[in-house]
């Protein structure tokens, strides 16, 4: 029974709608046409109003995820990354559910033609590109294409009840946004094996002992948590803030003296910044820096 409730929840069986995924066109238009999502709700905050927020809002569904949503999510994440005022984003969901999964009743019909076609999943990979960082906040499920989500993020905090999984071998599938090869970077590939392979999840103690999660909290903490961390870091240089996370993003797929030299690269182009030099001035003069993104 535990592993079949499981199935259910992972995948999003309990009464989802699958017109989006017919209609990505007519989908993508209304997530530009106006703000009021339905899926998701999108707001900035922090003491600075320096941070955006992006939490996934179906909960009948767990906040499995729909073609419709990730339309929205990629608008939401465009406004955020337009917004010069906005210097990190934090990405969420509810108690129960970061997400459950992807939305099987869409998937059920395709063919290998369709989504060929179609480049089934093509777009959901717009978090990973996100020049801003991205650290998404985990409590309860992120199974699926929830987990494979989460991994697109540039941090992960978890609550403590939060729960890790690729079960899609259990529907005779294999993940297909990232889950067998984001995941098997994160935690190696014996750990990604067993996940993958047998559909089990692991919580949030064993996701931060094997590295997928930077660390883990209350339930009641987490959002408290990740947005102070979203803060500081939207508090700092926009411009050096973006060329770190690019650094550390482009070494992660190269040969390590290719990214040494990438780095380097990096690093000497930070002495073309004001920024640059108003925080090593800063320093020396024992004061805090007023960094102005230039």
């Amino acid at each position: 029974m535990a592993s079949r409730r499981l199935f259910q929840i992972t995948h999003g069986l309990i009464g989802l709608r699958a017109s989006s995924l017919a209609r990505p066109h007519i989908a993508r238009h209304l997530c530009s046409a106006n703000k009021n999502f339905e899926y998701i709700i999108s707001e900035v905050k922090g003491s600075k109003e320096n941070v955006g927020f992006i939490q996934l809002n179906r909960p009948k569904a767990l906040n499995a995820l729909c073609d419709g949503l990730m339309f929205e999510l990629s608008n939401a994440l465009d406004a955020f990354e337009s917004n010069s005022a906005i210097g990190a984003i934090v990405l969420t969901g509810s108690e129960k559910a970061f997400a459950a999964g992807a939305d099987i009743k869409e998937m059920q019909p395709l063919t290998y033609q369709k989504c060929l076609k179609g480049d089934f999943l093509g777009h959901w990979t717009r978090v990973a590109r996100c020049r801003k960082p991205v650290i998404a906040a985990v409590n309860g499920f992120a199974l699926g294409g929830g987990c494979e989500l989460a991994m697109m993020c540039d941090i992960i905090y978890a609550g403590e009840k939060a729960k890790f999984g690729q079960p899609e071998i259990l529907l005779g599938t294999i993940p297909g946004a990232g889950g067998t090869q984001r995941l098997a970077k994160a935690v190696g590939k014996s750990l990604a094996m067993e996940m993958v392979l047998t559909g089990k999840p692991i919580d949030a103690n064993r996701a931060l002992q094997a590295g997928l999660v930077s660390a883990v909290f209350p339930v009641d903490k987490l959002l408290e948590k990740t947005l102070k961390t979203a803060e500081k870091i939207a508090s700092l240089s926009k411009l050096s803030v973006g060329i770190a996370k690019e650094a550390i993003n482009a070494g992660y797929e190269m040969p390590l003296q290719e990214g040494l030299h990438f780095e380097k690269r990096m690093f000497h182009s930070t002495f073309a910044l004001d920024d640059r030099k108003e925080g090593m001035d800063a320093f020396v003069e024992k004061r805090e820096a007023n960094f102005t993104d230039n």
